[in-house]
C-alpha cells in the first residue's frame, strides 16, 4: 500500500520575461528599469534592450561612456554599447545568490557621462528546477515499542530542495504503507513537519524490523526526487512519552556572539522510570543554516551558539527540538531565536561617477562626482550621514536615498589653487558610531584667463652708436600665470615708424626670448633716441596680450673730428690777418672758431698752437681759440707769420683738426703788398692757367668795344677814392665772424664798420670806398692773379681792374672817424 501526499503550490509559476521601466525626475538619477531572467543562462544570453527601454540612443551610450557599476565584486550582467542591450556576463545561480529568498533579484547602476546620468536597473532571477530534493541522512533508524497505540506519531527529518516555488518539494510518499501513513504539516515560516502515523499496531514477535522508503518529489519540469531509507526496530513496551515543558520557546541573541554562548534551554519530562524515563534532546526538521548556527546539549537541552550569526543574512531562526526517551517515544517543541542587530558594519563609499579634472571656468553647481553610500546594518545602525571637508569650494547634495553628488559651490581659479583634495566622510548613528572616509583629488584644468604681464611698465635701454647690426640691445620679459600652452609667451614688435621709417628697420624682437636686436648701425648725430612698443602674446585660444613701451637711447661715440668754421680755408686764395706793429700785448689777432657734432665731453674742444713762424709772438687760448700777441711787435719781426693751430676734442681716443692762420705784421698796405708776392710763390699756378687765359681772352674780346667808356669812368672814380685813403693813417683791424663780440674787452669796439682800400703796386694812389656797418671784408691773396687786387663784398661783387694783385678788407672801429 502506498501513501501519497500532494502539496498545493504556494507561489504562482513564473511567467515570460517582462520589463518594467520607471522614469522619475531627480538631479542625478534619471530612471530605473526592471528585468527578469531565468537562472543558469549561458554567457552572452540576451537580458533586455536597455537603450530602448530607457529611451536612449545607442550613440548616447557610446558618447556617454555608459558603464555598469555594481556594489559587489561579481558582475552578472554586461552592457553591449553598440547594440544597447544587456547580456549575461557570468552564470547566475539563484540558490547561491538568494538561497530561499523570493523574489530573488540583484541591482546595479548604469552611469552615463557628459552630462552625468544615473539609471538603476534591477534584474529578477527566475528559479529553474536544477536541484533535486535531498535528505540530511541516507538512512533513518527508529525504535518503536510494540505497545505503541494506533495514531502514534513519529517525526521524520524533512528533505531540502534549494529551489523555490513550484520547483521546491511538493509531495512526500512513504513506501510501503502497511502500518504507517505519512502526514505533512506546513508551518507559518514555510517549513514542513513530517510525521509517520501508526495505523496498525506493531507486533515484535511477528516482525521485529520494518524497512520503509520515504520519497520527496518537487513539481518542476523535469520532476526531481530524493529518497531516504527508514529502518524501524520494534521494542518492547514503553508506554509513556516525554512531554516538553512548553510548546514554544522564544529567545534573543546578539549577532556576532562567540561560539558557546548559551541562548536558552528546553526541558521535557517522562513519566517512565529508569532507562525508559531518561530524556535526550536533539534538533530535528530544521534548515541547514539553523543546524550550523546552533547546537543543543543532548542531556540538558541547553542551546548554544555553534556558528557565526549575522543579522544581515538571517534575522530569525526557528529550531525544532526533539525530546526522546529510550523507548522511542518523543515530543517536539519549537524554539524561536531572534537575532539582535549590532553596529558591526562600517558604511561603505563607492564612486559611481568621478571626473578627476574640472575646468576653472566651470560655473557653480557643476557635478564632479556621484557617490553611493551604504550601511548593511538596520535601524539607527544603518542610518548614515555623508559630508566633505569645509575648506574647499565644493558641497555635497543628496540626490536619492544612498546617493550623493559633489558639486562646485563657487568659482574656481587654477592660478590660486591648482588642485583640491576632497575627503568624503560617512558615519552611521550606531553606538558607538562607525565612520569611513575616502579621499579624491580634483585637478583644476587651465583656461586662458590671464594676459602676459611685463616685469616693468616701460623699459629704457642704451646702445653705443656705430654698433654692429644684429647686436643684442636689451631683453623684455613677461610672465603669464596660466599653464602650459596658455602660458607660452611670444614677443611681437608692433608696427610703428621712427622719423617716417618703419621701426622694424631699426630693431627686431626674438619671438621666443624677447631679446631686442639692432637691425642697423645707429648714428648719434642723426638720431639720439626713439621708442616703440612690444606686444607679449600667449598661446591660448583666443590669445591674450599686453603691450609695453621700450625707449632706446643712442650713446655718443667720438666718431667726428672737430670742424673749423673760421678762418675759412679756401682752395684758391690765402686769408691773412693784419696786425699793426703798434698794438699792445694781448692784442686779439683773430679767433679760431670750430665745432664738433659729437656731444658731451666728445664735443669739448681745446686749441693749441702747433707750429708758428715766431712762437714767442702769438699764443692761442686753450678754451676759446683766440690768437693774441704775447709781446710787443718790433721792427725785427717778419711781416708774414704762418700759424698752425690744432683743434682737439676730449674724446677717447681724441680727434683733431688743423687750421693755418696767415698773419701780416704791417702798419700800412704798401708794406703788406710787398710781401704778398712771397705768400703766393708757394702756390701752383699751372693748374688753372689755361682756364684763366681762355677766360681772359673771352672777356677782353667781349668787353673791349662795349665797355671802353665804362672803364674810363671807373678809372676816374677810383683815382678820387685812392686820394682820400692815401692821406689816412688808419690801422688794419683783424676780421671777426659776424656778430662776434670780444668778451674780454681788449682792443676792439663792439660796433664794426667796414671800408674797402684798394692800392696799386706801382702807385701810391688808392681808392677808398666807405661801406655799411656789419659787412664782411677780408684780405685775400689770389695766387692766380697777376698783381691785381680784387674786391669781394657780402652784399655785391664789383669787378675791379684785372691787374690788381690784392684785395684787402679791413674792419675799422667807428671811434676813428
Amino acid at each position: 500500500m502506498m501513501a501519497c501526499l500532494w502539496i498545493t503550490a504556494r507561489r504562482a509559476r513564473w511567467q515570460a520575461l517582462f520589463v518594467t521601466l520607471c522614469l522619475f525626475e531627480l538631479s542625478s538619477v534619471a530612471g530605473q528599469a526592471r528585468y527578469s531572467v531565468p537562472e543558469e543562462q549561458a554567457e552572452g544570453s540576451f537580458v533586455g534592450n536597455i537603450a530602448r527601454d530607457l529611451g536612449l540612443d545607442v550613440t548616447r551610450l557610446i558618447s556617454g561612456k555608459a558603464r555598469i557599476i555594481t556594489k559587489g565584486s561579481r558582475q552578472y550582467v554586461d552592457l553591449n554599447r553598440d547594440k544597447g542591450s544587456l547580456v549575461i556576463k557570468e552564470r547566475i545561480d539563484r540558490e547561491e545568490l538568494c538561497r530561499k529568498t523570493t523574489p530573488c533579484s540583484f541591482s546595479f547602476e548604469l552611469i552615463l557621462e557628459n552630462p552625468i546620468q544615473l539609471y538603476r536597473v534591477t534584474v529578477e532571477v527566475i528559479d529553474i528546477n536544477d536541484n533535486s530534493p535531498s535528505f540530511p541522512k541516507g538512512e533513518i533508524h527508529l525504535k518503536i515499542v510494540e505497545s505503541a497505540a494506533s495514531g502514534s506519531r513519529f517525526s521524520l527529518e524533512s528533505a531540502d530542495d534549494p529551489d523555490v516555488g513550484i520547483n521546491d518539494i511538493q509531495k512526500y510518499v512513504l513506501k510501503p504503507s502497511d502500518h504507517f501513513k505519512l502526514e505533512v504539516q506546513i508551518q507559518p515560516d514555510g517549513g514542513n513537519v513530517i510525521e509517520m502515523v501508526l495505523q496498525t499496531p506493531l507486533d515484535r514477535e511477528k516482525e521485529e524490523t520494518h524497512d520503509l522508503v520515504l520519497v520527496a518529489s518537487d513539481g518542476g519540469e523535469p520532476h526531481r526526487s530524493g529518497t531516504v531509507r527508514i529502518h524501524i526496530t520494534v521494542l518492547d513496551a514503553n508506554d509513556n512519552a516525554p512531554v516538553c515543558s512548553q510548546p514554544v520557546y522564544k529567545a534573543e541573541v546578539k549577532e556576532n556572539s562567540p561560539t558557546g554562548t548559551v541562548v536558552t534551554s528546553v526541558s521535557a519530562t517522562d513519566a517512565d522510570k529508569g532507562v525508559n524515563g531518561e530524556v535526550s534532546y536533539s534538533i530535528a526538521n530544521v534548515a541547514r543554516e539553523a543546524k550550523q548556527s546552533f547546537v543543543v546539549n543532548v542531556n540538558t537541552g541547553e542551546i548554544k551558539v555553534a556558528g557565526n550569526l549575522d543579522f544581515e543574512e538571517s534575522k530569525t531562526f526557528q529550531l525544532n527540538v526533539k525530546a526522546s526517551d529510550h523507548g522511542g517515544h518523543s515530543d517536539t517543541c519549537k524554539v524561536v531565536i531572534q537575532i539582535i542587530d549590532e553596529n558591526d558594519n562600517v558604511p561603505t563609499i563607492q564612486l559611481m561617477s568621478f571626473s578627476n579634472s574640472i575646468s576653472e571656468d566651470s560655473p557653480p553647481g557643476t557635478t564632479i562626482a556621484v557617490i553611493n553610500v551604504d550601511d548593511e546594518d538596520s535601524d539607527g545602525n544603518g542610518v548614515v550621514k555623508c559630508s566633505i571637508n569645509s575648506d574647499i569650494p565644493f558641497k555635497i547634495e543628496s540626490s536619492l536615498t544612498g546617493y550623493y553628488t559633489i558639486v562646485t559651490e563657487d568659482y574656481l581659479d587654477r592660478e590660486s589653487i591648482p588642485e583640491y583634495n576632497i575627503t568624503i566622510t560617512v558615519s552611521d548613528q550606531g553606538s558607538p558610531p562607525l565612520t569611513s572616509s575616502k579621499n579624491i583629488n580634483i585637478k583644476i584644468s587651465d583656461v586662458n584667463d590671464n594676459a602676459p604681464v611685463f616685469e616693468s611698465s616701460s623699459y629704457e635701454a642704451y646702445i653705443v652708436e656705430n654698433n654692429t647690426p644684429g647686436l643684442s640691445i636689451f631683453t623684455v620679459r613677461a610672465r603669464d600665470d596660466d599653464w602650459n600652452q596658455n602660458a607660452r609667451v611670444s614677443y611681437i614688435l608692433e608696427d610703428s615708424s621712427v622719423n617716417g621709417v618703419a621701426v622694424s628697420s631699426y630693431v627686431s624682437v626674438r619671438a621666443e626670448s624677447g631679446v631686442i636686436h639692432a637691425v642697423r648701425s645707429f648714428d648719434y648725430e642723426q638720431i639720439k633716441d626713439f621708442h616703440f612698443r612690444v606686444k607679449a602674446q600667449d598661446g591660448g585660444s583666443p590669445p591674450l596680450s599686453s603691450n609695453v613701451t621700450v625707449k632706446i637711447l643712442i650713446q655718443d661715440q667720438n666718431d667726428n673730428p672737430p670742424q673749423v668754421l673760421y678762418p675759412v680755408q679756401t682752395g684758391g686764395s690765402l686769408v691773412a690777418e693784419m696786425v699793426p706793429r703798434s698794438v699792445d700785448v694781448g692784442y686779439l689777432v683773430t679767433k679760431v672758431v670750430a665745432v664738433d657734432v659729437d656731444s658731451g665731453q666728445n664735443a669739448w674742444l681745446s686749441y693749441k698752437l702747433q707750429k708758428a713762424t715766431d712762437r714767442a709772438l702769438f699764443e692761442v687760448g686753450l678754451q676759446n681759440g683766440e690768437i693774441r700777441t704775447i709781446r710787443q711787435v718790433t721792427d725785427k719781426d717778419v711781416v708774414k707769420q704762418r700759424l698752425s693751430v690744432i683743434v682737439e676734442d676730449n674724446g677717447q681716443p681724441s680727434r683733431s683738426a688743423t687750421v693755418i692762420v696767415n698773419v701780416v705784421v704791417a702798419d700800412s698796405f704798401p708794406e703788406v703788398l710787398s710781401e704778398f708776392t712771397d705768400f703766393t710763390q708757394d702756390k701752383e699756378y699751372n693748374d688753372n692757367l689755361t682756364f684763366y687765359l681762355v677766360l681772359a681772352l673771352a672777356v677782353v674780346s667781349f668787353l673791349f668795344i662795349t665797355c671802353l667808356v665804362v672803364i674810363i669812368s671807373v678809372k676816374i672814380y677810383r683815382w678820387r677814392q685812392s686820394r682820400i685813403m692815401f692821406h689816412s693813417n688808419l690801422p688794419v683791424i683783424p676780421y671777426y665772424p659776424p656778430r662776434y663780440s670780444d668778451t674780454l674787452g681788449t682792443g676792439t669796439l663792439q660796433h664794426v664798420y667796414n671800408y674797402e682800400v684798394c692800392r696799386t703796386t706801382d702807385s701810391r694812389k688808392s681808392d677808398c670806398k666807405f661801406g655799411g656797418a656789419g659787412s664782411q671784408n677780408v684780405l685775400i691773396m689770389d695766387p692766380s692773379s697777376t698783381g691785381t687786387m680784387q674786391r669781394i663784398q657780402s652784399e655785391k661783387s664789383i669787378l675791379d681792374e684785372p691787374d690788381s694783385p690784392l684785395e684787402v678788407r679791413c674792419n675799422l672801429q667807428s671811434s676813428y672817424f
